[in-house]
């Protein structure tokens, strides 16, 4: 039934307006509005566009990692992130380095989270 369905992910903001700023100007994204007044279209690589919809003040930040950016250079992607005002998050429980990247510890991807302005967490993970 839903095989052929071109699936996509959402997730919420406080601020539409705050949200295609950060993720057009501060990511670097191409961003546009849908048809509905606040709706997001955030287009990513691999041209499935994930959606960011309003929530005004019921909005509560994912506790988990909405968007995960696979790079192949993880210091570089931290560094320029860092230059744009971007900083990383750190978790208990992760070792991680002055960078707030944890080395891939126990066979993961070497990774590092950050949020966006409404509190949702992303990441920039390094994949071959």
């Amino acid at each position: 039934m839903l095989d052929g369905a071109k699936a996509f992910s959402s997730f919420s903001t406080s601020d539409p307006d705050e949200a295609k700023r950060f993720y057009g100007e501060t990511l670097g994204f191409e961003v546009s509005e849908i048809d509905m007044p606040g709706l997001v279209a955030l287009h990513v690589g691999g041209g499935t566009d994930t959606l960011i919809y309003p929530k005004g003040d019921d909005h509560q930040p994912a506790s988990f990692t909405v968007l995960n950016f696979p790079v192949k250079d993880i210091d570089a992607a931290v560094d320029e992130l860092s230059q744009r005002g971007i900083e990383f998050e750190r978790y208990e429980g992760f070792e991680q380095d002055d960078k707030g990247i944890a080395r891939a510890n126990g066979g993961g991807p070497s990774i590092a989270w950050f949020r966006d302005p409404a509190g949702n967490v992303l990441s920039v993970l390094e994949i071959d």
